[in-house]
């Protein structure tokens, strides 16, 4: 037999790659295993599954690196993750490095539920390994797509931690008091953010241009929903079409497009969004400090922004309305973790 081209050394023995550049420039390529007769068996286009063909048809294990977690997340980061909204990929990035030290050496097919839930009862933040867990249950069922093991997920019917949703409510007590303290910048975001129900993220990127024909197109980063939201009852602007009217009359001059851009014309960014925020709530906070109000100051130093969309929600007298603003499918999700006072009942007599 010829000795191989030096260009496959990176390949197992018998298994070949063939390359050819298509007219528009781009590369293809795919992978062969010639047996003992100098037949060629294609073994597809990616390296990973043609080793894992390779194996089969050399009737040995599959290759280390495609059993152990490290190899698998390796190649869920690579193949995966970079798919995703960006707020995601940082989020599962995150959670991939600390699944690592436990996962990255165990073999893909020694992990069980027991494992899972020693990893679960082992780790102290008991949220987030929620989140870490429902991340290495997608990995495993990405790799029995991937062939790289027929077992069942040992995820599955694993119980979770227990989470209790955040219960804070800003009252109008609180609100007025941060408001007071915010630059115009902040008071847009606020505004903009309470009356459409959308969270941070949505908020720092609507446009003037998404105002069309008495509504305000939205389309949710987190999942694709897309809202009209009405800036007109009964022919007129109401508080929403009236508040987009004021921001863009104060933005005239400035050349961008976003409604929230800080006092240079600058699109509002998540940090720069944060830095105001967190001022604003500081000097409403020493403010009730100073005024001895210690419980004022507690439930000031409290409110997120992320607090504004349920506060949005438990104003809403309906709650189907309140499901629709905020682009939930089910009323119960509504219900349960943005809903944050009580249902309104009449006294005894």
């Amino acid at each position: 037999m010829r000795p191989r081209k030096t260009e496959y050394h990176h390949l197992p023995p018998r298994m070949y790659q063939r390359s050819r550049k298509r007219k528009n420039g781009a590369v293809w390529t795919a992978y062969y295993y010639r047996d003992l007769l100098g037949n060629d068996i294609p073994l597809g286009k990616e390296l990973d599954k043609a080793r894992i063909k390779w194996a089969e048809l050399e009737a040995k294990e599959k290759p280390l690196d495609l059993r152990t977690m490290k190899g698998i997340f390796d190649r869920y980061i690579r193949d995966i993750i970079p798919k995703k909204a960006a707020r995601t990929q940082k989020d599962n990035l995150a959670e991939i490095k600390q699944l690592r030290p436990m996962f990255d050496s165990a073999p893909i097919d020694s992990i069980t539920p027991a494992t899972i839930a020693g990893y679960r009862d082992a780790r102290s933040a008991k949220v987030r390994a929620n989140r870490e867990l429902a991340t290495l249950s997608h990995i495993f069922n990405i790799a029995r797509e991937w062939g790289l093991t027929a077992k069942e997920n040992p995820c599955q019917g694993v119980r979770k931690n227990k989470e209790t949703p955040r219960d804070y409510y800003a009252n109008d007590v609180v609100w007025d008091a941060v408001y007071k303290k915010a630059a115009q910048e902040l008071k847009d975001a606020m505004d903009l953010a309470y009356l459409t129900g959308q969270r941070p993220a949505d908020v720092l990127v609507m446009r003037k241009d998404d105002a069309v024909e008495g509504y305000l197109g939205v389309q949710q980063n987190k999942t694709n929903k897309k809202l009209r939201i009405q800036m007109t009852t009964g022919g007129e602007a109401n508080s929403l079409g009236r508040l987009i009217a004021e921001i863009s009359e104060r933005n005239s001059r400035h050349v961008s497009s976003y409604l929230i851009v800080s006092r240079h014309g600058k699109r509002m960014t998540a940090t720069m969004l944060r830095k105001r925020w967190d001022a604003a709530r500081e000097r409403a906070k020493m403010e009730a400090i100073e005024a001895g109000d210690e419980l004022l100051a507690g439930r000031i130093g409290d409110f997120q922004f992320r607090d504004i969309r349920p506060k949005a929600a438990s104003e809403i007298t309906d709650v189907g309305e309140a499901s629709l603003l905020l682009g939930h499918t089910k009323g119960d999700i509504t219900e349960r973790v943005y809903r944050r006072v009580g249902a309104i009942a009449r006294p005894t007599k």
